[in-house]
């Protein structure tokens, strides 16, 4: 009723990787994580930071939270925009999404 079981060989040793194998897909991964996701980051942030640099009295802009408004002073890190008639608002210059120039 049983039956004899035979042992199979080993298989055969495989070589092993060679260590630079893995060296080069860790600079590989950092590569494209650095193209497709570092520079990119750091091209909007310095397009943001001339954007804000270049705000000047007058310009129609667009803050972060949807405020439409004209700037009516610019101080070193705030501006005060002016979104109605005599009514205007302190904000961090930072918060400035569009500029539109008039």
């Amino acid at each position: 009723m049983v039956s004899v079981a035979y042992a199979e060989a080993a298989p055969a040793a495989q070589a092993a990787p060679s260590p630079w194998a893995n060296v080069l897909l860790l600079v590989a991964m950092f590569a494209i994580f650095y193209f497709l996701l570092i520079r990119p980051q750091q091209k909007r942030a310095r397009e943001h930071k001339a954007l804000v640099e270049s705000i000047k009295v007058g310009d129609q802009v667009i803050t972060a939270g949807g405020i439409h408004g004209k700037v009516a002073a610019v101080q070193d890190e705030t501006i005060q925009v002016e979104i109605a008639t005599g009514v205007k608002i302190k904000l961090s210059r930072s918060s400035i999404v569009t500029v539109k120039s008039e």
